[in-house]
């Protein structure tokens, strides 16, 4: 079994479903990207996995625990870490207080885990007594994954970390995903950015109307003729 195994997941909002039988897995180290035209699903299918979505039909395992009936802040405590593409800072505190309300779940000394963000995300430690409201897009974005980082997770999920940054910040941000994913840590992300982001996927998932189309290796994805002309641009 996967560390994460998420199977049939069917479910929406409203009594509407918006996925239908998604099928997402991620080993840990690996990272794993879900793809798609807008409205496709796949913010749909990333919080069905966190538990945000009430589901129809489905499971959600995580390294062999099966969590498909927790809710999303019982779901922390075993491993996940969720990275929302919007208000995903408190704008009024500083950037450290940002990082420890990520540990509140914590009952350990965490400074060694501040102090390892920190290296991943030298700039922070700079402006670490400024308010977060006061950051550039690219340094939120460092902020909150940097909150979500704090609780130890073994999966981290993001939903759109490239959203509104530049190419530079965006290419930034993808290296340090990759320095994450080398220590160990599952991941699982939302990208509009499909071609870059398959360029770093280890697995790639493409989602049309909430379903499955195309499963492979992130480097198979771009070489499918198929899948360059109808969601990479030819």
């Amino acid at each position: 079994m996967s560390f994460l195994s998420a199977t049939n997941l069917t479910g929406g909002y409203g009594g509407v479903d918006i996925i239908h039988g998604c099928d997402i897995t991620v080993e840990k180290g690996e990272i794993a990207v879900i793809v798609g035209p807008n409205g496709a699903g796949k913010s749909t299918a990333m919080k069905a996995v966190f538990g945000m979505l009430q589901l129809r039909e489905g499971q959600v395992t995580l390294d062999g625990r099966d969590i498909t009936t927790m809710a999303p802040q019982d779901r922390v405590p075993c491993g996940m870490g969720f990275v929302p593409q919007n208000r995903n800072v408190f704008v009024s505190l500083t950037v450290q207080e940002n990082l420890e309300m990520g540990a509140f779940i914590r009952e350990d000394d965490f400074s060694e885990t501040m102090e390892q963000v920190f290296s991943l995300f030298p700039i922070l430690r700079e402006k670490r007594a400024q308010p977060a409201g006061e950051l550039s897009g690219g340094q939120r974005q460092q902020v909150a994954v940097g909150r979500a980082l704090m609780t130890k997770p073994t999966l981290l999920m993001l939903d759109e970390p490239t959203a509104g940054v530049s190419p530079i910040v965006m290419d930034e941000l993808f290296d340090k995903i990759i320095e994450i994913a080398r220590t160990g840590v599952a991941i699982l992300m939302v990208e509009q950015n499909a071609r870059q982001a398959l360029e770093i996927a280890d697995r790639g998932y493409v989602l049309v109307q909430g379903r499955n189309k195309f499963t492979d290796t992130g480097e198979a994805l771009l070489a499918n003729e198929e899948v360059r002309q109808s969601f990479l641009g030819g």
